[in-house]
């Protein structure tokens, strides 16, 4: 019964380390989105329904049932899963930091991205330092920025700059499926998210019948930021759905 971890944009799978040293389980998974870190596979198209049908092949690949966890893209992920995968599958799910809600309008880099030319401009300029630079101002560590800029390639660019412009209208597309939603979840979110304000957690938690629990004092990285509190919220959750 494994955890399976996904990470987010612009992320990669070493998102969780900070986390993972505070759990006390050892069967832990952490994939690693297509273009993230890694090579696409020939033919994969990086939209947003290609990446979900590429978590649910992942999750059938493994002896379940999963308690999965998502954070950012990671999240709209998991909760897209959970939306339409078999039952048994997930035994349960976590997420935060990516509202699906028709109220939600994307911030204003992701508009950017979602715009032909001026997303290929920005991407341009989004050199490792800057890019290292933007991370550490939003509460990562600097030695985990940095490391998290250098695996910003042009693969990765066209990954986020495709996934972004499939999901200009994704609330419209994946908004409705959150009522499948039947294994039980746990909503986390920083509460001084500057890309999607907490109350997107608590809806996202009441559209889902999930639980909702503010990281205190927390930006868009929660499980950077505050890695003790994000444990024990998820050990406790976990413990009450074994």
């Amino acid at each position: 019964m494994p955890a399976v971890f996904v990470h987010g944009v612009p992320d990669t799978a070493r998102v969780w380390r900070p986390l993972l040293a505070q759990l006390k389980r050892s069967d832990v998974v952490c994939l690693s989105l297509p273009g993230f870190g890694n090579r696409r596979p020939a033919g994969f198209h990086a939209d947003k329904d290609s990446y979900a049908a590429w978590l649910l092949a992942e999750l059938r690949k493994l002896d379940g049932p999963i308690d999965l966890v998502g954070h950012d893209w990671g999240s709209l992920l998991v909760t897209r899963v959970v939306s339409i995968a078999p039952p048994g599958l997930v035994r349960s799910w976590s997420g935060g930091g990516a509202p699906l809600d028709p109220g939600y309008v994307w911030h204003d880099t992701a508009q950017i991205w979602q715009t032909p030319g001026k997303g290929e401009e920005l991407m341009q300029m989004m050199s490792a330092d800057l890019m290292a630079a933007g991370l550490a101002a939003q509460g990562i560590p600097p030695e985990e920025a940095r490391e998290t800029a250098q695996l910003m390639d042009d693969e990765m660019k066209a990954s986020i700059l495709t996934l972004y412009r499939s999901a200009i209208r994704v609330a419209d597309e994946w908004f409705a499926d959150l009522k499948n939603v039947t294994a039980p979840g746990l909503v986390l979110w920083g509460e001084n998210d500057p890309y999607a304000a907490a109350h997107f957690g608590a809806k996202l938690a009441a559209n889902t019948n999930a639980e909702f629990t503010p990281a205190p004092g927390a930006g868009h990285w929660y499980q950077i930021e505050k890695p003790v509190f994000v444990a024990d919220a998820l050990s406790a959750f976990w413990a009450k759905h074994r």
